[in-house]
């Protein structure tokens, strides 16, 4: 399983004095980075294949108080993987210096081409790379109906009510 260890600083703090919410998120980007980059994911690769990951969602559960004074590890495992490798899904588990689990997310994501602005598959080299990730217990090849299943759609305003 992959994993990064964490210091947690003074900025990594919110009002309550504990790991705040936007923390979770960047130790999360940095630990999926992390894989990513040492299993030829890096600017160079991406730049070559004008690709770049986009973050659908990322749903976040809270288990526990976490606070400064121990590091901590943010753990990445791959839940799921389109046949294309177009759409990836990953969960994280945060552990704290004695290994009890006081936060998990699943997030899910995609790459788009940077030109077209649109999403795209990855070349097999890195399909490759990517499924190399440990996988967990209820991996699943993912569809474009998996990327949906909460059904969110935009719903635009009046802007005028805004002001």
């Amino acid at each position: 399983m992959y994993h990064k260890e964490f210091d947690i600083r003074w900025s990594d703090l919110d009002a309550n004095r504990h790991l705040a919410n936007t923390a979770y998120i960047n130790f999360m980007s940095h630990t999926r980075m992390g894989f990513l980059m040492e299993n030829g994911f890096g600017q160079r690769e991406l730049a070559k294949y004008n690709i770049g990951p986009v973050v659908f969602y990322e749903h976040i559960f809270y288990f526990k108080e976490v606070f400064a004074g121990k590091p901590v590890k943010v753990s990445l495992e791959l839940k799921g993987l389109s046949e294309d490798g177009m759409y990836f899904e990953f969960i994280h588990n945060f552990y704290d210096h004695r290994g009890r689990n006081f936060a998990s997310c699943e997030m899910m994501g995609g790459w788009i081409d940077l030109h077209e602005r649109k999403l795209t598959s990855l070349p097999p080299q890195l399909h490759s790379n990517l499924n190399s990730l440990s996988h967990t217990g209820d991996f699943k090849i993912l569809t474009k109906e998996d990327t949906r299943r909460f059904n969110k759609k935009p719903v635009d305003i009046d802007i005028n009510i805004l002001k």
